[in-house]
């Protein structure tokens, strides 16, 4: 009598097949390029509009010239896509904000202005279901193309000019504009992606960075440590926090000063890290000491 095999698939809904869940899709993640939007002109404010940034658009130069396609933090509902009627300008839109969404943003948006491109007039993506046929975002957004954004002080660029206006989406506007808090770029030479918000008691500017994460934060360290790491009077570091591959450091603000106010502080700031950036030395013992202290305020995000 032969032995009877034992049979080793999981139970549906075990422990079991959770850890094996759990860990495929672990895996998925570790695959993924931990800079999805590297190689783009737009990379750190790409970032930016995915993470924090709450009403602002872009204009996305696409490498097909079907129809022009525009790149916005969130769009109603945290659709991936929608493209308004042809009476009402035909415009399509696609989100970086999304409900539902996979491992690689950029391979999420890619499907979206792929099918942003070819959709009709009044259509609505939810989510982008990219699969082994979803170009590479840099075959249908041009990489090198600068992004020109446009930030919002409210959610009403999410209607066309002349639409009808259901209650339901009236309100969802109200909503979203409440809880909104007033955002703005830094305009500054040689500056991208200095993000300035209002939150209330403090307002601060979460900078997004284009250096390789560990040669940044030594960078931080050694500025910290000669008592540069600051926008000016009124200003501190608060920390600093890591996503999409990118450091971002964070700074607490006076919130009675206008956010332009801060463009000479980021720039002299700039010119302190590239300094530090420029050094490859190790760090000496209070630049070390700097360093350990930046670490333990430091999140990541994804």
């Amino acid at each position: 009598m032969g032995r009877r095999q034992r049979h080793n698939e999981p139970k549906s809904g075990g422990n079991r097949q959770a850890k094996i869940a759990a860990r495929a899709a672990e895996r998925e993640e570790l695959s993924v390029e931990p800079r999805p939007f590297a190689g783009f002109a737009g990379e750190c404010d790409m970032v930016a509009m995915r993470e924090f940034v709450p009403s602002a658009t872009a204009r996305l130069t696409t490498t097909a010239e079907r129809r022009e396609i525009t790149l916005a933090t969130v769009l109603p509902g945290a659709i991936a896509g929608l493209v308004r009627d042809d009476e009402l300008g035909g415009e399509a839109m696609v989100g970086l904000q999304v409900q539902v969404h996979g491992p690689d943003p950029a391979v999420d948006l890619a499907y979206a202005v792929d099918w942003a491109s070819r959709a009709g007039g009044g259509e609505t993506l939810n989510a982008s279901h990219p699969d082994e046929s979803t170009p590479a975002l840099e075959d249908v957004v041009v990489a090198d193309a600068p992004l020109e954004i446009v930030v919002h002080g409210d959610f009403s660029w999410w209607l066309a000019e002349d639409a009808q206006v259901r209650p339901e989406i009236a309100q969802a506007i109200k909503n979203a504009n409440e809880v909104m808090m007033p955002s703005a770029r830094v305009a500054a030479d040689g500056i991208d992606a200095a993000w300035w918000v209002d939150a209330g008691e403090k307002a601060h500017v979460r900078w997004v960075r284009p250096e390789n994460e560990d040669a940044l934060f030594e960078a931080l360290a050694r500025v910290h440590s000669a008592g540069g790491l600051h926008l000016g009077e009124g200003s501190r570091f608060a920390g600093s926090f890591r996503t999409h591959g990118l450091l971002v450091p964070v700074f607490d603000l006076d919130p009675e000063m206008h956010h332009q106010e801060w463009a000479p502080g980021l720039v002299e700031l700039d010119a302190r890290l590239g300094e530090a950036l420029a050094k490859d030395g190790p760090l000496s013992s209070d630049e070390r000491a700097s360093r350990d202290g930046l670490r333990a305020r430091q999140v990541t995000l994804r």
